[in-house]
């Protein structure tokens, strides 16, 4: 009896004195610097010829691996970069095959220009003989692409085109014109970079015979310019006395655009074919696109106020064109609309997606433009068309049809008689499908799942889990995360919103806790999404924050009236929106009403601003990062798509402008910029520094010196997170 007493003893000791281990806390560090919770995916994926297998970039950019779609499993190293033993290829940023895949292009060296613009060196590496040159020994390169036949590379450099013949390693120059802020052959000017949302302008014809490619002649657009300095990470040491001033052509609303041209080079006879686009040159061409056979080039010819856009087949022997198809749109007509258009295999059909009856659907044409039947119906947006497999009959695609905050992977037959769902999994779901649709890989996510990659066939079954992330879900089992969850609630005028919102670590429901709101609010964009992300937000809320995310009106996934209501007025509906989200949030019995803040970046930086003033007296602070503050200073492409011009409606432009309500604000305000931003410009924040200062309104401003619209670079992330955080502690919790 002794000995179990002393025994019940040792154990109560034990209990009551063996250290407690307790859950590591995130840092901000964490969370801006490390990428300590960012989830692993399968990089580099191409689809091999015989759709029976896959490659992917390894190991850092070193290695090309093999694996086969049936099993999952590794077939081979295709190519390792410590065998080819060049000094300048340590790491492969990208690759693409030849389509017999006897010969590799491999892209290192990568220097970024703009959004998705860059050059490189390329390098081909030849399967059959071991043998690794160069692409160019004259220079660097852009966009370089191989022939279909696999005997060429065309690539853009100092604005003209080249085209690289590998059996003799001869380079000709088949463009003469192109000059810095004059001529571009082959590349997009800045505004079609990032509007429509591309980077190569030029297309080899499937028999490789014809090189077809638009020419940007930007003489009349006007010149933007801003100094650089010499800063730090990098350094410029030319700058370090007296700054350099970058120049660059930038069209704002309403003013004179590129005119753009479409040509097409043939390889044999080197001469080069003009194409008839009509007398109208105030208008865009958002694509060019050769049909499946190479007996015509499509090409996408879309009018400024961006509602018209026609199909055009343009004979490659004559230069003459016939209109196919019209699709129109009392408003506009999404980006989205030019790449999930595709011509199917026949060669007498095509797909688009429109938004005919109100949400995104599915339509197949034939090529005399008459609509042979709508393939998806229902009171959802098609997100992404994926394809079509002829051998099935079945046409690909992405939707949120169960829920805009979520996505699924379809598969409808021709006859429409059988749908399937691909997607088994709740959450946002996207493929990859092999050449040939026999395989798909599901890339999947939920708030509480990191990337989940899955290799399934045709039929859905799963055959293989390529990624589940096991190791970032170990490590995070020695956190505390605060948890995200989704909550709706209705604006003044009985709109259904939707919102995510994280509480506080230990939450307890008797305390008033300080809200941070954080938002994008554009056209068509969404933040409030079934994904995982452990981030900022979290550390926020770790730290005593409730953080919440409203979508307003003009966001995606719930139909045509939903996203386009804020159209002739980007800003007002909203604004409104946050605005009652605020009010909404400070209305729960855990929050201080007293103590909420919203911020946002580019379009956010906007909403947070506009906020701000609207919203007198019920933000106590705002964070505005390289914000528009009016949309005359923005683009003309995606300003005037929502807008129009200022000409037409100018009360659209300066109603909602955050330059026209300096003195509505009441709250404390972090304005932020970088000074080399090149999409937003810097003017816009000091046009609404100085309305601030002749209104008698203090505030904070930051300027990052040498830094684009993202801010990036060295430390300055860290530096700049620290300063957001430290403004919200100064002005919420004290």
């Amino acid at each position: 009896m002794q000995k179990r007493k002393s025994l019940f003893f040792l154990v109560l000791l034990m209990v009551f004195f063996v250290p407690h281990v307790q859950a590591q806390k995130i840092t901000l560090a964490d969370v801006v610097a490390k990428g300590t919770f960012r989830p692993k995916t399968v990089e580099g994926l191409r689809s091999m010829k015989d759709g029976l297998h896959y490659t992917t970039l390894e190991k850092g950019g070193t290695e090309i691996v093999k694996y086969s779609y049936k099993t999952g499993k590794k077939v081979a190293t295709v190519l390792s970069v410590s065998d080819l033993k060049i000094d300048s290829l340590k790491q492969i940023t990208d690759y693409e095959f030849s389509s017999d895949e006897s010969r590799v292009l491999l892209m290192t060296d990568k220097h970024k220009i703009y959004r998705r613009s860059f050059t490189a060196q390329y390098y081909v590496y030849n399967f059959t003989t071991k043998e690794v040159t160069p692409l160019s020994k004259k220079g660097r390169q852009q966009l370089a692409t191989f022939s279909p036949n696999g005997e060429r590379v065309a690539f853009v450099r100092d604005n003209n085109l080249f085209v690289k013949s590998l059996r003799f390693g001869t380079e000709r120059k088949i463009t003469f014109d192109g000059k810095r802020n004059h001529i571009i052959n082959g590349a997009p000017d800045w505004v079609y970079e990032e509007e429509f949302e591309f980077n190569k302008a030029f297309a080899w014809s499937p028999d490789s015979k014809k090189l077809a490619f638009m020419k940007f002649n930007e003489e009349a657009v006007p010149t933007y310019s801003f100094p650089m300095y010499k800063g730090e990470d990098p350094t410029l040491m030319k700058n370090r006395l007296y700054p350099s001033n970058y120049t660059y052509k930038y069209p704002v609303a309403g003013e004179p655009n590129s005119t753009v041209t479409v040509h097409v080079y043939d390889i044999k006879s080197r001469t080069t074919l003009d194409v008839d686009l009509g007398e109208e040159t105030d208008q865009y061409i958002p694509r060019i696109r050769w049909i499946p056979n190479g007996n015509e080039l499509a090409v996408f010819l879309e009018n400024r106020l961006q509602n018209k856009l026609d199909i055009l087949f343009a004979n490659p022997f004559t230069g003459d064109t016939r209109k196919v198809y019209t699709e129109e749109n009392k408003r506009y007509i999404e980006t989205d609309f030019l790449d999930n258009l595709k011509f199917l295999p026949d060669n007498k059909h095509f797909v688009i997606t429109s938004e005919q009856d109100g949400y995104n659907h599915l339509y197949l044409y034939d090529f005399s433009g008459i609509k042979v039947k709508r393939l998806t119906d229902g009171d959802y947006d098609v997100t992404k068309f994926y394809g079509y497999d002829p051998h099935r009959e079945l046409f690909y695609y992405q939707a949120a049809a169960e829920s805009p905050l979520r996505r699924e992977v379809y598969a409808v037959s021709l006859d429409k008689k059988k749908k399937y769902k691909l997607s088994k999994k709740e959450g946002t779901n996207d493929a990859a499908f092999s050449n040939g649709f026999k395989y798909y890989i599901n890339y999947f996510t939920n708030v509480n799942t990191p990337m989940y990659v899955m290799l399934h066939d045709y039929r859905g079954k799963l055959i293989r889990v390529l990624e589940d992330n096991a190791a970032l879900k170990q490590k995070l089992s020695s956190y505390q995360i605060p948890q995200k969850e989704f909550f709706t609630f209705k604006n003044s005028e009985g709109v259904v919103l939707n919102g995510w919102m994280i509480k506080p670590l230990n939450f307890d429901p008797n305390k008033k806790y300080p809200v941070v709101m954080t938002q994008y609010s554009g056209p068509n964009s969404q933040e409030v999404l079934d994904k995982f992300s452990v981030d900022w937000y979290s550390f926020l809320a770790q730290d005593g924050y409730v953080v919440a995310c409203v979508d307003p009106r003009g966001t995606g996934a719930r139909g045509e009236d939903f996203r386009k209501c804020t159209y002739m007025q980007l800003g007002k509906l909203e604004s409104d929106d946050q605005v009652d989200a605020a009010k909404y949030l400070g209305s729960l019995p855990y929050t201080d009403k007293n103590n909420i803040a919203i911020w946002g970046w580019s379009y956010g930086g906007f909403m947070s601003a506009l906020s701000l003033e609207k919203g007198a007296g019920i933000f106590k602070a705002a964070i505005a990062v390289a914000p528009v503050t009016n949309w005359r200073y923005y683009d003309s492409i995606y300003t005037e798509r929502y807008m129009r011009t200022p000409k037409q409606n100018p009360s659209g432009y300066d109603d909602n402008s955050p330059l026209n309500h300096a003195a509505e604000i009441k709250g404390k305000l972090l304005l932020v910029h970088g000074s080399a931003d090149d999409n937003v410009h810097l003017q816009n924040s000091m046009e609404f520094a100085e309305a601030m200062v002749q209104a008698g309104v203090q505030f904070q401003m930051m300027i990052y010196n040498n830094r684009n619209h993202s801010i990036y670079g060295g430390n300055t992330r860290m530096h700049l997170y620290t300063i957001f955080t430290d403004f919200l502690n100064n002005n919420l919790k004290k």
